[in-house]
């Protein structure tokens, strides 16, 4: 289960970090059901995938499209909360909080996709 979960923290920096640095995907996360937003929500499934089949097997399609879901309307969430209140990298630390909470959520989502695909797929 460690291994597992230390390879979800390393997959979703390198899907939040490296291959979200494209404007069309992180401007356009806060349009509900944008290609951006979709994409990126894809990438984190497709990498929640690969760190799972080696663990679970096939049952890891069903982990990776509740990661998708979940990153998805996370990502949505925060970026209409930063929209309504104007948080700004440089001139907010509410955007900061925010954006530690967002990340906060996201490894709650591994933390749970890893005690179910354990508990119940081994």
């Amino acid at each position: 289960m460690f291994e597992a979960l230390f390879l979800l923290f390393f997959k979703h920096f390198i899907c939040d970090f490296p291959l979200q640095a494209n404007p069309w995907i992180y401007r356009n996360k806060g349009t509900y059901m944008h290609p951006g937003g979709i994409t990126h929500a894809g990438i984190h499934a497709l990498g929640t995938l690969l760190v799972l089949a080696p663990f679970i097997g096939n049952a890891c399609l069903l982990y990776a499209m509740i990661d998708m879901v979940l990153h998805y309307h996370i990502d949505w969430a925060k970026m209409n909360v930063n929209k309504r209140y104007d948080l700004q990298p440089n001139s907010s630390e509410r955007f900061w909080i925010l954006l530690g909470f967002d990340q906060w959520l996201h490894h709650v989502t591994y933390f749970g996709i890893v005690y179910f695909a354990f508990n119940l797929h081994l």
